[in-house]
């Protein structure tokens, strides 16, 4: 009986400590769709009302997953099973009620991060041809170059060297989506610029 009373008290302790992790869990890993104006914004004004998830042509919208804490239902990218295709007409955007998404009329306003490579992965910097993310690139030869050099030590074979204009990419992904490395981790992937 002594320990029965207790119990309500341990219960809603670990109520509260699960509440704390849920609203804490960060969200620097979710890809926001063509309009969010970074992510303080985006979380106070998206209501997680799936209309740009439905809008979207492509279904590359998919609801966040249980383990993005208060974000769980909120709109992202899971950009390797299918990225943003930048639609001209920004559907996702018109059909958000709340602007959480807004003021995109071209690809150029577009800011959902930038893609970084990962030099140990990118097997183009391992000297072995591969020119996928470039080729799949919407903003061909602003967002994502070659640079074509020697390699290092060896004068007979070039490296195709993916560089990435931080200030053209968007972050729309489809380097992510058809990059040819999937193991141990895709050998390129999308960063927010913003965390706030």
């Amino acid at each position: 009986m002594g320990i029965a009373k207790y119990l309500p008290y341990a219960a809603a302790a670990l109520l509260g400590v699960q509440a704390v992790a849920y609203i804490a869990h960060p969200t620097d890993g979710l890809i926001r769709p063509p309009g969010a104006q970074g992510e303080k914004d985006f979380s106070s004004r998206c209501v997680k009302c799936g209309r740009c998830i439905e809008a979207c042509p492509y279904a590359a919208l998919v609801p966040a997953s249980a383990d993005a804490g208060s974000a769980v239902g909120s709109p992202t990218l899971d950009l390797r099973n299918q990225a943003c295709r930048l639609c001209h007409d920004f559907p996702c955007a018109a059909a958000c009620p709340t602007d959480a998404l807004r003021d995109v009329a071209a690809v150029e306003d577009v800011d959902m991060g930038h893609a970084v490579i990962d030099e140990d992965l990118c097997i183009a910097l391992q000297g072995m041809r591969c020119e996928v993310c470039y080729r799949a690139c919407p903003l061909i030869d602003r967002a994502i170059t070659i640079d074509y050099r020697l390699r290092e030590g060896d004068s007979i074979h070039s490296v195709f060297a993916p560089v990435i204009d931080e200030q053209a990419c968007v972050g729309c992904g489809l380097c992510v989506e058809r990059c040819v490395i999937g193991q141990p981790e895709v050998a390129i992937k999308v960063v927010r610029g913003d965390s706030t």
